[in-house]
């Protein structure tokens, strides 16, 4: 009888772990075909449908046939058992059945209401636990940090004002306005009896507005990124998206414990400028994280002689990163937020220290580890909208939200652009406003902070509305990104340094870069980089002038000791801020990828010769669409979808 309980143990353990080389070969398996459907869309040129839309369409067939092909293999399973002895959940129960010990561990506590016929498939349990803090543990990181290390400084600082005002003026109002919106069609629910007063209040009605604010265009910015769209609006666009995303997360915490102390849905004031000042002190202390973080891995690269071995520096380089996200978690504040600026640091400086080999290890690194985090992610919401066992769907919730997050997205994009526009030399077009509405998709982040509290009714009807808004958005506004940009005659083709070459000549500037900068370069960008390039940059790396040179000189011997050999090479320039930003290196490798997908302009020359204006149309296979690509004597290249 013994041997026959120690066989029928063994035999458990090797069903839990086949049913994981299961699960996990699924996953495989979707990752597969989506990088395969990915190499059959971009051989075609067919951009109706974007990789992430296609992780999500296998995700679907698959969380299909788990939920409802599937059987439990155990009856046992899912059954209540009622325990009166016990007054709280221990974490560890030992429980003797038939004079036979096992051990139990807990892993949270379920409502009566989530309890149904499905609980016994171990898949759809494994599945509907699956640990939200892998999302911001393991997934979320290296596509944070990517958007941060290879962000293109040189057009993102030119527009960092209009850029911090979408980011976060504008995700609080969209936050608010998808609050009082869905207030309303609760209270609607309410009326009718869909819904009871205790059960949703108008904070939960911000908490879904803040992570409903979280956008993520993946899809369009693909897209622009593949047909050199116009830099201002692919600037605007994916530097509202990389700040709106760590606004988000710190606003929706922020509003998650925000608790007045009579009525849920009387405004206190107390709680409301505690919950600012815990929006502030987070965010700020999760930048110093993990600026602190880049600025040390800058220092042991610059003083160490790492270089000589590309695979310790690289690990280095991505250990401390990483350290960044898990010290921030662990102090109570945002990873997110800090691993974001972690790698814009480490682009910064770092990134300036590393040897040849660890430049494109870093880069190629992060890349790939965003493309198959993302496309874990998207696959996952696929099985999630079959293998979530607690779904609630109400249409009129589903509507109000719908409405809700199109009228946000409107209220923040228009009278922004306006103010902005006020102050700007370089006007944001109408056209941009249009693309930038059209384009706000929820992915990833919304995602995520939907699901990681599912223990509530309320909460498990954001989740499901969340789920479905997001499929929505990256089908329906990322397969019309193509019919859109037509539509409003956004400029295709474009080379980020000609077109500021044009732009000063259309104006008559005689110094091209150094007009040009100065000229529209953000004023806080201008006054800061002026700091930075004196101090910081030949403190942090080797590059910029000596500190000798730039301190006072009772500072010259701390001086000297701070400063590289190889910065004595270098010659203070007129303009700081032309200086760096020509010299971003990191911006131009991510940028040389993408000048190789513009159209040869052999014939730009043959209409130079004959001087008359001569018009060429080259379909790029662009689902059906044409490029016209338009070259006029002495005048820059001008490109429209048509």
């Amino acid at each position: 009888m013994e041997k026959l309980k120690e066989y029928v143990s063994v035999k458990d353990e090797d069903h839990f772990s086949h049913q994981g080389a299961v699960e996990l070969l699924i996953f495989n398996f979707l990752l597969i075909l989506t990088i395969l459907t990915i190499w059959l869309f971009k051989n075609h040129r067919f951009r109706f449908l974007h990789e992430t839309g296609g992780a999500m369409l296998y995700g679907l067939v698959m969380g299909l046939i788990i939920r409802y092909v599937t059987k439990s293999p155990d009856a046992e399973s899912g059954t209540v058992y009622e325990c009166e002895k016990l007054k709280s959940g221990p974490s560890t129960l030992l429980i003797n059945i038939t004079n036979q010990v096992y051990e139990y561990q807990y892993k949270r506590e379920i409502s009566h209401h989530n309890v149904n016929g499905h609980q016994g498939n171990t898949m759809l349990q494994k599945q509907m636990t699956f640990d939200p803090s892998i999302f911001f543990n393991i997934l979320l990181p290296p596509i944070i940090f990517h958007a941060g290390y290879s962000l293109k400084k040189r057009h993102f600082f030119r527009n960092l004002g209009s850029i911090l005002t979408y980011a976060f003026l504008g995700t609080a109002i969209s936050c608010i306005v998808i609050g009082l919106i869905m207030y309303g069609f609760v209270k609607a629910m309410v009326h009718i009896g869909q819904l009871k007063q205790w059960e949703f209040h108008f904070t939960d009605c911000l908490f879904f507005g803040s992570l409903m604010s979280a956008t993520d265009p993946v899809t369009v910015l693909a897209i622009f990124h593949e047909l050199n769209v116009d830099t201002d609006l692919y600037t605007l666009l994916f530097g509202e998206s990389v700040l709106n995303d760590a606004v988000a997360i710190v606003l929706t915490h922020s509003i998650s414990i925000y608790s007045p102390k009579e009525n849920p849905n009387a405004f206190d004031a107390a709680a409301f400028f505690q919950s600012v000042g815990i929006f502030l002190g987070i965010f700020a202390g999760s930048f110093a994280m993990g600026s602190s973080y880049a600025v040390v891995t800058a220092l042991l690269t610059k003083f160490t002689k790492l270089c000589e071995f590309p695979m310790l520096e690289t690990g280095l380089f991505f250990l401390l990163s990483w350290s960044a996200f898990l010290s921030a978690e662990a102090a109570g504040l945002t990873g997110i937020v800090a691993v974001l600026f972690c790698g814009v640091t480490q682009a910064h400086y770092t990134y300036n220290n590393l040897s040849a080999d660890s430049k494109m290890r870093t880069k190629q690194l992060f890349e790939f580890m965003n493309f198959l985090a993302e496309n874990v992610i998207f696959c996952y919401m696929g099985l999630a909208l079959f293998t979530f066992q607690n779904h609630i769907f109400n249409p009129l919730f589903i509507f109000g939200a719908l409405v809700a997050v199109f009228v946000a997205r409107a209220s923040n994009i228009y009278p922004l652009s306006f103010l902005l526009n006020l102050g700007r030399k370089q006007k944001i077009p109408r056209t941009f406003q249009h693309m930038m509405m059209f384009s706000g998709l929820r992915g990833a982040i919304a995602f995520a902070l939907a699901i990681r509290d599912t223990a509530s009714q309320p909460k498990q009807m954001m989740f499901s509305t969340a789920l479905l808004l997001v499929f929505f958005t990256v089908w329906v506004c990322g397969g019309g990104t193509m019919p859109m940009l037509t539509w409003l005659q956004i400029r295709v083709g474009v080379d980020p340094d000609e077109d500021l070459k044009a732009r000063a000549a259309s104006q008559g500037a005689h110094n091209l870069d150094k007009n040009t900068t100065k000229a529209e370069s953000a004023w806080l960008f201008r006054i800061w980089y002026g700091f930075d390039h004196k101090y910081l940059k030949p403190l942090l790396t080797h590059a910029g002038p000596p500190l000798t040179s730039t301190l006072p000189e009772w500072c010259n011997p701390l001086a000297r000791l701070l400063t590289s050999p190889r910065a004595y090479g270098d010659q203070l320039k007129d303009g700081d801020t032309v200086y760096i930003i020509n010299n971003d290196e990191l911006t131009e490798n991510y940028d040389s990828s993408a000048h190789t997908a513009v159209p040869a302009q052999d014939s730009t020359a043959s209409s130079q010769a004959t001087g008359k204006e001569d018009i060429q149309e080259g379909d790029l296979g662009l689902g059906g669409y044409k490029l016209q690509l338009q070259h006029t004597a002495g005048q820059p290249q001008k490109n429209s979808l048509a």
